[in-house]
């Protein structure tokens, strides 16, 4: 499956786009009330996107997502619900683009790996994360 929605009861854990994926136009796999937002586009030459810049507009968000893109290598993804437990275990590789929407979550490098990484801003330091160990 190109889209996997991997989840805790109700709440989205993570979302991971293979690297397969490729459909006409554009899509966004996220709800628009979503904090952060996850599309893709595929448009055939040609086809302009009008210049245009994003409003200042006030939101409130009260955790950080993530968007890794597994530019190479392998790793395992570990999906964490909201009792720290592991409901989830999940290989990425090249290509593989993943948002991180709840819970905790850990990599395991499988082989060597470039991973880019989007989040909301600003780092926090410490104050922005619970460290725990697995049960």
């Amino acid at each position: 499956m190109a889209v996997e929605r991997y989840m805790d009861e109700d709440n989205l854990l993570a979302l991971v786009v293979r690297n397969e994926f490729s459909e006409p136009g554009i899509h966004f796999f996220t709800d628009s009330d979503a904090t952060q937002q996850l599309g893709y586009m595929r448009r055939s030459a040609g086809h302009e996107v009008k210049a245009h810049r994003h409003n200042v507009v006030r939101r409130v968000i009260e955790t950080t997502q993530e968007v890794l893109f597994i530019k190479r290598g392998r790793c395992q993804l570990n999906l964490y619900g909201s009792d720290n437990e592991r409901v989830h275990s999940v290989e990425l590789s090249s290509g593989d683009v993943v948002l991180l929407a709840a819970g905790g979550h850990g990599l395991v490098m499988l082989e060597e790996s470039e991973i880019l990484e989007v989040k909301q801003g600003p780092y926090g330091g410490e104050a922005d994360k619970s460290w725990f160990t697995e049960k």
